[in-house]
């Protein structure tokens, strides 16, 4: 410590400069203390000094430098520098001295024996950050467990309502809102026209699927349309005259029209077209109506023109496809599923039942996809309860094919295989019904060796023909599928009333030919139509046919019983999508008319014919 002789004081200079000894705060004494200003370094008070300024061992400039430096730092030093020691500053420093903060940091045992002995969280600020926290670790265990738990559970599964899958539809069902009025159901289908009233029942069915036709100009090619496209190919089943085009189909002052033209197209003399909502639009068990106007007149004979329907497991046109598949509607294992109906020559039935010759019964390829099948073979499922396949095929149900005898009449069908003998199928009066017998009767022609036929055959409304009045009539068939025992039928529509019916227990089990029951058709099927020209199907009429010739159809309507909807392709219960898309080339290759010698592909092994 140096001794008060060597301590230098200096007044304050008046001054607005904020200085340290205007920060303290006066005591109670009237004493004023000064700061005390630390001393020079050691070093400094023992270096030598010198008189002049020319004396100095630096030079002229870094003396006056070292010099200005130093008074300037000396001064600001010595203006702003405390003294290390408090208690020169006239602060308190006694322990007992009371400060205005002393409660936030010094310990009271009597203040604080409540909380010293654990006190309680059960106050309102405790309560309150309790319930802060519980609500937090709620909000995130629900966010990180609860919400994957209940979007897991509440999740919809996806609708097979009809689509887009394979070549540009959908089998997977799923359908998206669309624009320019692609929905199932068209915008311009009046609410009126949104439930029908059952022809079995009179309950009120719900529309599933519409199509009015309303929009202008339409095409049909591949990729044009959601659910209908035309084929572009020879329809060498039935050895029709003309060639289908997309180019013979379009829509025309609000209605399909499908045109039969005159004109020479891959060496056949006609052109014309067929469209169907194939792997596209489903429906398994309804109603099916369509308005249409027929082509060309009531009394001039050799047009066929037709709207029908077949399971989707066959593509219409597709040789390939179709082969050993239609019009089979069979769920059993035994010789109704054997080639041309037979096992050995047996029954005799299937080699003699022939009723035009006393020949064989049949003619097909057999079942391919049938409940013979075996394991591990290559089948769409699925597999009854007893482990066998469930039997599969491309039915046929047919709404109308128009023909001309004497006067105009729409033959009104389902095609059936295996057959009975002589093709005759029980038509006791408890198994069909005609509801007007002067308007309807049974066709007398009942098949051939590649299908059965139970049909009926109904007069038309005589004007309403694209060349005579124009005006429309409503055709339809309404079916649920199945046996006997699940009460399937299939009643058939001509001018908005019933035709005919027939019931599942006309096409019972045949002793003769040994086959079984046949459902009606459980596949789910689509839509087709098409204007046709064929010697097969009756009498051309070429000197008074007028070409071109345009059948017109207004709308095609499809519905449900509500509550009971079962639309789309690719069912769960009769799936087809995977299997199409196996044997994909069979369904969009027309030049492939055989399964086995044009598509190189076998007929599954089954254990019935060729073992397992």
């Amino acid at each position: 410590m140096a001794s008060d002789g060597e301590r230098r004081f200096y007044s304050q200079t008046p001054s607005n400069t904020p200085s340290t000894t205007t920060l303290l705060q006066s005591g109670g004494s009237s004493q004023v203390v000064q700061a005390a200003f630390a001393r020079a370094p050691q070093s400094l008070r023992s270096m030598q000094s010198y008189s002049t300024i020319s004396e100095s061992p630096y030079s002229s400039a870094g003396r006056t430098a070292s010099l200005q430096e130093q008074s300037i730092s000396e001064k600001y030093l010595l203006q702003f520098s405390l003294s290390p020691d408090p208690s020169s500053w006239g602060a308190t420093l006694a322990m007992n001295l009371e400060e205005p903060d002393d409660e936030l940091h010094n310990p009271d045992p009597r203040r604080d024996r409540k909380n010293d002995r654990g006190g309680s969280v059960f106050t309102y600020r405790g309560l309150t950050n309790l319930g802060c926290l519980i609500l937090l670790a709620v909000g995130m265990v629900t966010l990180f467990a609860g919400y994957p738990m209940i979007s897991y559970f509440t999740r919809h599964s996806l609708s097979n309502e009809g689509g887009f899958n394979i070549g540009g539809i959908n089998a997977s069902g799923q359908i998206p809102t669309m624009t320019n009025n692609y929905g199932l159901i068209d915008v311009d289908t009046p609410s009126s026209a949104h439930t029908y009233t059952s022809f079995a029942d009179s309950s009120q069915w719900q529309l599933v699927f519409s199509d009015e036709f309303e929009v202008e100009g339409r095409t049909f090619w591949p990729g044009d349309d959601p659910y209908w496209e035309a084929v572009n190919l020879h329809y060498w089943q039935t050895n029709d005259l003309e060639w289908y085009y997309p180019g013979q189909v379009t829509t025309r002052n609000g209605s399909l029209e499908i045109t039969l033209s005159e004109r020479e197209m891959n060496n056949l003399s006609f052109t014309s077209g067929l469209i169907s909502t194939w792997n596209k639009f489903c429906f398994t068990g309804g109603m099916v109506l369509a308005s249409v106007s027929l082509p060309g007149t009531s009394n001039v004979s050799g047009l066929w023109p037709a709207v029908w329907s077949m399971g989707n497991l066959g593509r219409v046109g597709y040789g390939a496809s179709l082969d050993g598949m239609w019009p089979y509607s069979y769920d059993a294992c035994n010789v109704g599923t054997a080639p041309n109906q037979t096992i050995g020559g047996a029954p005799a039935a299937a080699v003699t039942g022939n009723p035009y010759g006393n020949s064989a019964l049949s003619y097909l390829p057999g079942q391919r996809l049938s409940r013979c099948t075996c394991k591990g073979e290559s089948h769409p499922g699925p597999m009854h309860s007893d482990g066998t396949y469930v039997g599969r095929s491309a039915p046929e149900i047919d709404v109308f094919e128009a023909q001309v005898t004497v006067e105009g009449q729409v033959s009104q069908s389902a095609q059936w295989a295996p057959m009975n003998n002589a093709y005759q199928w029980a038509n006791a009066s408890q198994n069909y019904n005609i509801p007007n017998p002067d308007a309807t009767q049974i066709n007398s022609y009942l098949g051939g060796v590649y299908q059965q036929s139970t049909s009926g055959v109904t007069n038309t409304n005589q004007d309403c023909y694209t060349q005579e009045t124009g005006c429309f009539s409503t055709y339809g068939y309404q079916y649920k599928p199945g046996y006997s025992a699940d009460g399937g039928y299939i009643s058939w529509i001509a001018n908005d009333a019933v035709g005919w019916t027939i019931d599942a227990s006309a096409l019972v089990a045949d002793p003769v030919t040994e086959i079984s029951d046949r459902p009606i058709p459980q596949e789910p099927m689509y839509l087709i139509t098409n204007l046709g020209i064929s010697e097969n199907f009756q009498t051309v009429d070429f000197t008074n046919l007028v070409f071109p010739a345009t059948m017109r159809i207004d709308w095609i309507r499809v519905y449900q019983p509500q509550g009971s909807i079962n639309i789309g392709c690719d069912p769960k219960d009769f799936p087809t999508a995977a299997y199409i898309n196996e044997y994909i080339e069979a369904y969009t290759n027309p030049n492939l008319t055989t399964w086995t010698s044009d598509y190189k592909q076998p007929f599954p092994k089954n254990n019935l014919t060729t073992g397992c």
